[in-house]
């Protein structure tokens, strides 16, 4: 069964397609399809623009669950087709291309796009249609909404804003006794607000003193200035919030600027990817991020590595990350979301939400069992810190020991070095 996708849909046809859809929205939450239809399972990406990187590593992850199933027999007897749209990286794309999947499309099945600032724009639109959505690496999303038909893959846990700083700060107690000043820095969009505002939280609550607290402009350039500005406030650590673009921009400038608080880190999102790795090789030396798959010995789950073997295999044909850490995440949301459909028995939004409310799964990211905001009911992101780095071969992050689990306990793999200036030539 061949998908459906567009890759340059207008935001003045998006606007049409919006009006025109209005006049014929669905309101009924069940779908029957006919013995021949597909089961259509719809969702934008980011398949150009700042976030294309991930959105096409996760595309390849939901592809290789979709013709999985489609040989095992599709879903209820149907073949799952998928029907996508390219965001471009635009959240202002996303609500026009949820009215026309819902509207035109008629999918029967809602996955969301990468990440916070792609997922929340459209949860208004899924939200009027009463259907399940399932979030791709979402913080926060539905702390606003609290759609109970909304269920996000990132295992960021009941308090997803806290979670995304808390191995950061814990890790930080191997520092000794007295209790460090901290600097906060991070883009001012909807991910970085919702980290930040978890990290003051969790700040606050380890009784740490911040003496410097400021977001900068997305499309910032240069961060040297923001990277001087910090340093001048004596911080002993620095935990940073930011998409790719502005991760490494801060690394870079921290680098040039030899700036050495005693740690730095955060969520920096972008670090993570392959192409991110090889450019930066050995300046990523004693950073300390999060993260939710490395291949380190505690996080061996069933499946994974024959998936990763599979993404691998497809991943130069489709000009994506080479390594595709964050892809299993993709195919286990779509485990989740076929077995909920199987043992419903019917394309049934409400019976599709009470069954994965109340069931746990096993994925090849783990056990997951969601909690009544649609999050893991218990928080598993890591916190890892990059060391031994040398040149700039991204094979060697497959090796064991580059990133070294900190946190959480369960899952750890090595101690937190320090001073910064000690972990950058381990």
């Amino acid at each position: 069964m061949d998908d459906v996708k567009a890759s340059n849909l207008t935001r003045r046809r998006f606007i049409g397609t919006a009006a025109i859809a209005g006049l014929a929205a669905a309101t009924s939450p069940v779908r029957r399809a006919r013995a021949a239809d597909p089961i259509k399972i719809g969702f934008a990406m980011s398949l150009t623009g700042p976030g294309a990187g991930a959105g096409k590593m996760m595309l390849v992850g939901r592809e290789i669950w979709k013709e999985e199933a489609n040989a095992k027999g599709g879903l209820l007897g149907h073949p799952v087709q998928f029907v996508y749209y390219d965001d471009q990286s635009n959240p202002g794309n996303v609500p026009g291309i949820y009215t026309k999947l819902i509207d035109l499309d008629r999918v029967d099945l809602l996955c969301s796009s990468f990440g916070t600032n792609q997922i929340a724009p459209a949860m208004p639109i899924v939200m009027a249609r009463n259907m399940v959505y399932m979030g791709l690496f979402g913080t926060g999303v539905n702390d606003t909404f609290r759609y109970d038909r909304y269920f996000q893959i990132l295992p960021n846990g009941p308090e997803g804003n806290r979670s995304l700083s808390l191995g950061f700060f814990e890790a930080a107690k191997a520092l000794g006794t007295a209790p460090p000043t901290v600097a906060l820095a991070g883009e001012d969009t909807e991910f970085g607000q919702n980290i930040l505002a978890g990290a003051r939280a969790n700040v606050a609550k380890l009784g740490l003193k911040v003496v410097y607290d400021r977001t900068f402009p997305a499309a910032t350039v240069d961060h040297t200035p923001i990277v001087r500005a910090i340093q001048s406030a004596k911080p002993d650590l620095v935990f940073v919030a930011s998409y790719p673009i502005g991760s490494v921009g801060m690394v870079r400038a921290v680098n040039e600027v030899g700036f050495t608080p005693r740690m730095f880190g955060g969520a920096m999102i972008g670090l993570s990817f392959t192409s991110t790795k090889a450019q930066l090789g050995p300046l990523l030396n004693g950073i300390v991020i999060n993260e939710n798959y490395v291949p380190e010995p505690t996080m061996k789950f069933p499946g994974i590595e024959a998936f990763l073997e599979q993404y691998r295999a497809r991943a130069k044909a489709a000009g994506t990350d080479p390594l595709g850490f964050w892809s299993p995440f993709a195919y286990a949301e779509l485990q989740i979301l076929g077995q909920a459909v199987t043992s419903v028995g019917a394309i049934d939004q409400a019976k599709l939400a009470e069954y994965m409310h109340k069931t746990p799964f096993k994925t090849i990211v783990g056990d997951v069992k969601f909690g009544p905001d649609g999050e893991w009911d218990k928080s598993r992101i890591l916190f890892v810190q990059y060391r031994n780095i040398q040149g700039n071969d991204p094979g060697q992050f497959l090796q064991p020991g580059k990133a070294a689990i900190l946190y959480p306990p369960a899952f750890r793999t090595g101690e937190l070095i320090h001073p910064f200036a000690k972990a950058r030539t381990q």
